[in-house]
């Protein structure tokens, strides 16, 4: 496996008050691959994907990518690693707003050794035309890809979605997901999706869900469809 997780706990607050959020996952997600983590709000899973990408420490477990256990990394090799191999994208698109496109996306480049060509970058997301546009110039949907732009600009390995369709309407949604599709296909990254949105489980090639911090069911799918046919 390209991503193992072996073991992970974590809780938050003391006493009284403390509430476990993750009760011992292990999983793994092969290299190239479309994971989803699904599950209902509070089960865990954005907890999850914060562990994996260095933002949230765990309680105990490791979290390895090929072959870097990233508990044992200091802060600094942490932060090292989450420059170079690691792309975020969030349900709020966190753009600078004086920047344009495009220099929003620069803004991931400037985090990589050997960034993807930016105007192919433009070019996949149909970001083109709205290259010398400011944020609040575009709509959700053109907002949340420039953030895409911003993440995989850096040649992620992984590339981590949280609730990436949160904030967007259907049409929209299902031209994001398709959009990560093709990031998928194009560049080769592995992608972990977090989501409630049940029908999304259908583009992955791995479907982990979650409730109350335990994995229920960790499943490959068999009959994966693509990020067009998905309907909910």
């Amino acid at each position: 496996m390209y991503l193992e997780i072996n073991g992970l706990y974590k809780s938050f607050g003391k006493g009284e008050n403390l509430t476990e959020v993750l009760k011992g996952i292990t999983c793994g997600v092969d290299k190239g691959n479309i994971c989803v983590l699904l599950g209902p709000s509070g089960s865990g899973k954005s907890t999850l994907l914060n562990i994996i990408g260095g933002i949230e420490t765990a309680d105990c477990g490791t979290v390895t990518i090929n072959g870097d256990t990233v508990n044992h990394m200091s802060e600094r090799e942490l932060s090292l690693y989450r420059r170079k191999h690691l792309g975020y994208v969030f349900q709020s698109y966190n753009l600078i707003p004086n920047l344009t496109v495009k220099e929003n996306i620069e803004v991931g480049a400037y985090l990589s050794d050997a960034p993807l060509p930016l105007d192919d970058i433009l070019n996949t997301l149909g970001l083109w035309e709205h290259r010398n546009k400011i944020p609040n110039q575009l709509s959700g949907g053109q907002q949340q890809r420039t953030a895409i732009g911003r993440a995989i600009i850096k040649n992620p390995d992984i590339l981590l979605c949280d609730e990436p369709t949160g904030a967007l309407d259907y049409n929209t949604s299902k031209e994001i997901l398709k959009l990560i599709e093709d990031v998928n296909r194009r560049f080769g990254s592995t992608v972990i999706i977090v989501t409630h949105n049940d029908a999304i489980k259908n583009m992955a090639d791995r479907v982990i869900k979650l409730r109350d911090g335990m994995i229920r069911k960790d499943i490959v799918n068999e009959q994966k469809i693509s990020a067009t046919e998905i309907d909910w």
